[in-house]
């Protein structure tokens, strides 16, 4: 066995109804919970807070907004400072939660946020943490990382151990009713996430890959019955258990080429991280193939049992299309002209790509400008 290092994750929380048990791990002292307006107005938020404030001050955010810019995340931020907290609840998507790890990491730590970008950067101490998803997809609850918005619209990332959550919350009761197109975007997300982690040609290792294939066991198998029944709470309970896994599996062994070109999609277009990831899946791992050939073959079998006899060449085309009819049945749209975005921006998006150095680096092969431009415009 090669040396690996590997890191659990946060302390779990699953099932319906964890509100008080998440209020009973926080700390004495006032509590900043970081959410958006939507969830707040669907009533998400509402047990929480309850269970939250029952016992200490509650200073709610609820301005965070997709793609979260730098500006939100240091208003969070001073919220927090102005009630001197002790604590950062996060409720919500992977905005929110991102928002949340990095405002209790700047509160606790008294760092710049510029001078934390990048790996292992950040080594100080945050405050105590929660994070509670509601949408099966991101894992940010499970990550160290939390991706910013920055001018230009350029992602910027912080990925480092004290962003990891103390607790995380699994309550699928949060994502009953989630609309489909939210349910379909956020899902094929957590299979990027489950794909990418197990092909990562840096630090990938057999407990992330354990993690990953059951992940995306538990995603592809249930993705469409959360689409088609909404409030099929074993469904949902399977997407939530499989996007947290993702979370697990990708936080070790880290993510690549789909996600470098989904990013300058995000960016450039405020489209939303997991349709961009569903935009790019196919043709980054169709530039991957042969390089992933092996990987892609192991996973297949996961999808369509049946293959087992073939030939890994067989069997690892077979996993793109299985992927890509999983997209498509999902209802999402997955050309880049249905998303008003032109042919001529391949170049663009491509030299935007390229700055995305964290996540090029874990891609089975080399991705050039010049092959990013092609993907894009394989894609349109």
């Amino acid at each position: 066995m090669r040396p690996f290092t590997f890191n659990p994750g946060p302390r779990l929380l699953a099932g319906p109804g964890q509100a008080e048990a998440l209020a009973s791990t926080l700390p004495p002292g006032p509590c900043l919970l970081v959410t958006d307006h939507d969830i707040v107005r669907l009533g998400l938020t509402d047990a929480y807070r309850q269970a939250i404030a029952a016992t200490r001050e509650l200073v709610v955010f609820d301005e965070v907004e997709a793609d979260p810019s730098k500006e939100t995340l240091l208003a969070a931020t001073q919220a927090g400072r102005l009630a001197n907290v002790a604590s950062v609840v996060g409720l919500g998507g992977g905005s929110p939660m991102d928002v949340a790890k990095l405002a209790a990491y700047l509160l606790g730590s008294g760092d710049e946020l510029d001078e934390i970008w990048g790996v292992g950067v950040a080594s100080g101490q945050r405050l105590a943490l929660a994070l509670v998803p509601t949408t099966a997809g991101t894992g940010s609850e499970a990550t160290p990382i939390s991706v910013i918005t920055c001018e230009g619209g350029v992602k910027l990332a912080v990925n480092s151990a004290p962003l990891i959550a103390d607790c995380a919350v699994l309550d699928a009761t949060l994502t009953l009713g989630l609309p489909s197109h939210v349910t379909a975007a956020t899902g094929i997300d957590a299979i990027v996430h489950a794909v990418e982690a197990y092909t990562s040609a840096r630090l990938k290792n057999p407990l992330s890959d354990a993690l990953a294939r059951e992940a995306l066991r538990l995603l592809s198998s249930n993705l469409i019955t959360a689409i088609e029944q909404p409030q099929d709470l074993e469904a949902r309970s399977a997407m939530l258990l499989g996007a947290h896994l993702a979370g697990l599996a990708f936080s070790n062994a880290p993510v690549a080429g789909v996600h470098a070109l989904a990013y300058p999609l995000g960016g450039l277009h405020h489209l939303p991280h997991g349709l961009t990831n569903a935009l790019m899946l196919r043709h980054v791992l169709a530039h991957n193939l042969e390089a992933a050939r092996e990987h892609y073959a192991e996973l297949a079998e996961i999808l369509e049992p049946r293959c087992a006899g073939q030939g890994s060449q067989a069997r690892a085309a077979l996993l793109i299309e299985r992927l890509d009819e999983l997209a498509r049945k999902s209802g999402l749209e997955l050309r880049l002209r249905d998303h008003g975005i032109a042919f001529e921006e391949a170049p663009l998006l491509a030299k935007e790509a390229m700055k995305q150095t964290r996540l090029l680096v874990n891609n089975p092969c080399e991705i050039s400008e010049g092959d990013a431009q092609r993907l894009y415009e394989a894609a349109w």
